[in-house]
């Protein structure tokens, strides 16, 4: 909601400063998200008046002008503007004067100068050039009945300040300037003074005949026939002005009186050309099929949840939300019809929104406009509209469907001392109430007070007790609140050794050079059927947006979206992760605090590796990140414990460069390089690496135990054996470590690999030597050579008997 700060003045004046009244809304829960100034400071400019045009006579495109200023004497002034010309009144920036800084961020002086030889006096002002307009068409052509002399910023009113509200739903009843205006004089006593609005006595008996079928779409209607107006006529620059400064364009004087008043009192209205309307009125849902084209230009088909204004059959309004452009008001309109109604709050949620608009008439009935006084400011346009576009009104047609009922609330005294934290008296909340007018009757419960409040029309957002003392805090001011340390014993949450938190987890993610991105929980359906293989996905009821349709059940898909926008940034090296829920259909899953039956939400930790390896560096020669560079990050991670890494298949990997993670034989993620048919169809350069593992699993570490230094040197065996190309490294090592030795065996470590080239003895062509350094040692006694052959031969024994490996000769 954006507004003047005069407007808001003229109804309530406070004796407080522009950031003293900014700061009191803010502190009553009216947020002002910004405070800025009409137009930029400037000095030295007066309202002037052109006497003569006169080409200048070495350069066709200026004109030298005669130049009244108020200073009694004629000023010569050398003007480039296309509309310059004699009559007009402009701005006129005087010698001296400085202007607004340009685009190099310094102000213009004025000086005394010469432009292809003629003396200029001063300049004359666009708009643009005084900053309170970024469009501008030649100079700023004022009002005929302008003062000369007068300072341009006192005739603009431009020491003016632009209010912007960041208002939450429930405040509906400030969606006006008339409703701040309320809510200021209630927090600072100073004195309401509101527009005096008077009945238009009917001058015509002319009349349409509206039925409202659908109560629980209107509750009420009112409209009258004016006959005979203008729509010509000007917007009185007063009202042109309110509305720019509201962030409303002006568009036809028809148009701009109803925007006018719905800024002002907060009643969004209607005006359609009468005579393009055949026939009787109907208020009603609409029927599926039924289209209309609106004001917008765009043509939207509706269905029976949609409220509609119809003639007969031919929709004319969507309700509550936007005119239909064949009953729009034009240049050749002489007869319209005047709506304001009380549409039901539930009635108009969320149905702009379904065709991708919204309106500041939908914003405001969704929450709730005053019903009461909807004939009232029924009145106040039509008499705009008579002063400014003449014509002759017709009766008031005023249906009262079905009356909005508001619920008395109690506040109990004891109950809200209790919340607000402070000893508030029964004055003080009869005082606020009051303020607020908020209708209210005390009642004596034994030791404790009830005041009974019947919430006025436009108060919808008093319905529980809460509600009233959110009312009694905000108005004493929360600034009031005693600073109080907390009584209650503060007891830390001590996490078990074996666990670390998510926290903990994205350090350890970032410290691998990854950056944490977050993400929706709702992605493209497509992306669960492509890296997921997931045809049945769980389905959002109400998307933010028609694409976010579905429920993640992995993290992948979000990553490459994510990566897809850096690379179109020319980003060359990407490193992402995310941590966050995946949702998965699961039947043995129960309702809890913390659950939803049918649904498992369990958190993943996703990462995705792209382009080079490193940095950009000079001490190795380039290469792309690869699976073996995210395995390596994967086993970092869950380190100190040793992850088992199985060959697997996956929808969103390639299906020769996947592995299924496992952690004590349990699986806890997959690690691989992206399917070759998703790099192409994602139109990515390169593949990217990518894992999701467990976050349960990251989450848990195991406890240090102390080891005393060994007190024997270890002793290493190289083994070169002969095994199948299709032997896996892990097997060969298993065999190794658990060879029966007595407990010699420490450790082994593969590091070289031997395939010939061409044929060679004692190796068949589908075979290889692995090259793998044994550790041993015991930790009571020297090892003998004995023990050590021994214990090699168990080894050979063990490696022969699980992989037929042997001793290359």
């Amino acid at each position: 909601m954006q507004f003047p700060e005069s407007w808001l003045r003229s109804f309530c004046n406070p004796d407080l400063s522009t950031q003293q009244l900014a700061d009191l809304l803010t502190m009553a829960g009216l947020e002002v998200e910004e405070l800025h100034p009409v137009a930029p400071a400037f000095t030295g400019v007066v309202v002037a008046q052109v006497l003569e045009v006169a080409k200048h006579p070495d350069a066709d495109r200026l004109n030298v002008c005669k130049v009244d200023a108020g200073t009694g004497e004629v000023l010569q002034i050398v003007c480039g503007a296309p509309n310059v010309r004699p009559g007009i009144k402009i701005p006129c920036a005087t010698v001296g004067a400085e202007l607004p800084p340009g685009a190099d961020g310094k102000a213009l002086k004025i000086k005394l100068g010469k432009l292809r030889g003629v003396e200029s006096q001063g300049m004359l002002c666009s708009a643009r050039e005084l900053g309170i307009s970024e469009e501008s068409n030649g100079l700023h052509i004022l009002a005929e009945d302008a003062p000369i002399g007068v300072n341009i910023r006192e005739h603009l009113k431009l020491d003016d300040t632009l209010f912007t509200l960041k208002l939450t739903p429930n405040l509906a009843h400030c969606l006006s300037v008339a409703g701040i205006a309320r809510e200021v004089s209630a927090l600072t006593g100073a004195p309401l003074t509101l527009p005096s609005i008077e009945p238009v006595q009917p001058g015509v008996d002319a009349a349409l005949k509206v039925t409202v079928q659908a109560p629980e779409l209107c509750g009420r209607f009112a409209g009258r026939v004016i006959q005979g107006v203008n729509p010509q006529a000007k917007t009185p620059d007063w009202m042109v002005e309110r509305l720019a400064r509201c962030g409303q364009r002006p568009v036809s004087a028809l148009v701009d009186i109803s925007n006018y008043v719905m800024f002002e009192l907060g009643q969004p209205s209607h005006v359609f050309d009468l005579d393009k309307i055949q026939g009787e009125l109907q208020v009603r849902w609409a029927q599926p099929g039924e289209t209309l084209k609106l004001l917008n230009g765009n043509t939207v088909t509706l269905d029976e949840q949609v409220g509609v204004i119809a003639a007969g059959t031919q929709v004319e309004s969507l309700a509550g939300i936007m005119g239909g452009d064949e009953t729009a008001v034009g240049d050749e309109t002489r007869n319209v019809y005047l709506e304001a109604a009380f549409w039901w709050p539930k009635a108009i949620a969320g149905r702009a929104r379904r065709y991708n608009f919204s309106t500041d008439a939908s914003h405001r009935f969704e929450r709730g406009v005053d019903p009461a006084p909807t004939v009232q400011y029924l009145e106040r346009i039509t008499q705009l509209i008579l002063d400014i576009c003449g014509g002759q009104a017709g009766p008031v047609d005023d249906q009262v469907v079905k009356a909005a009922e508001r619920k008395p609330v109690t506040l109990r005294l004891s109950r809200a001392q209790r919340v607000i934290g402070m000893p508030v008296t029964l004055a003080e909340c009869q005082t606020v109430l009051h303020r607020l007018g908020l209708p209210y009757s005390t009642v004596a419960q034994g030791d404790d007070t009830h005041l009974v409040v019947t919430p006025p029309s436009w108060r919808f957002d008093l319905q529980i007790e809460e509600d009233l003392i959110e009312e009694v805090v905000r108005v004493i001011g929360f600034d009031k609140l005693p600073k109080r340390p907390p009584q209650a014993p503060v007891t830390p949450l001590v996490l078990p050794e074996a666990r670390r938190s998510l926290y903990a987890v994205r350090r350890d993610v970032a410290r691998r050079g990854y950056q944490e991105v977050i993400t929706f929980s709702f992605v493209e359906e497509r992306w669960e059927a492509d890296f997921a293989g997931n045809t049945q996905p769980i389905r959002v009821l109400n998307p933010i947006a028609s694409p976010l349709s579905v429920m993640r059940s992995t993290l992948i898909g979000s990553l490459v979206e994510v990566l897809k926008t850096n690379l179109s940034r020319k980003a060359e090296r990407v490193r992402l992760f995310e941590v966050g829920r995946v949702f998965k259909r699961d039947a043995s899953v129960v309702d809890s605090n913390l659950t939803v039956g049918g649904f498992d939400q369990p958190v993943r930790v996703s990462g995705l590796a792209y382009g080079p390896a490193d940095a950009l560096q000079w001490g190795a020669a380039a290469r792309n990140v690869d699976f073996f560079d995210v395995k390596g990050d994967v086993e970092a991670l869950l380190a100190p414990r040793q992850a088992t890494f199985v060959a697997a298949e996956h929808p969103a990997f390639h299906p020769g460069r996947c592995a299924q993670v496992q952690v004590g034989g349990q699986a806890v993620g997959f690690v691989g390089e992206l399917h070759p048919k998703w790099r192409q169809a994602y139109d990515l350069p390169l593949a990217p690496v990518l894992f999701e593992l467990d976050a349960s699993v990251l989450s848990q570490r195991v406890v240090p135990t102390f080891q005393p230094v060994p007190r024997m040197q270890s002793v290493y065996r190289d083994l070169a054996l002969v095994v199948s190309d299709t032997t896996a490294h892990d097997a060969v090592i298993g065999a190794i470590t658990q060879a029966a030795t007595d407990g010699l065996v420490r450790g082994a470590r593969l590091f070289d690999i031997y395939k010939p080239k061409t044929p060679v003895a004692g190796m068949a062509e589908n075979e290889r030597s692995l090259a793998v350094r044994v550790e041993l040692r015991d930790d009571e006694q020297t090892l003998t050579d004995e023990r050590i052959d021994a214990a090699m031969q168990a080894v050979l024994a063990a490696v022969a008997s699980a992989v037929g490996a042997r001793v290359r000769a």
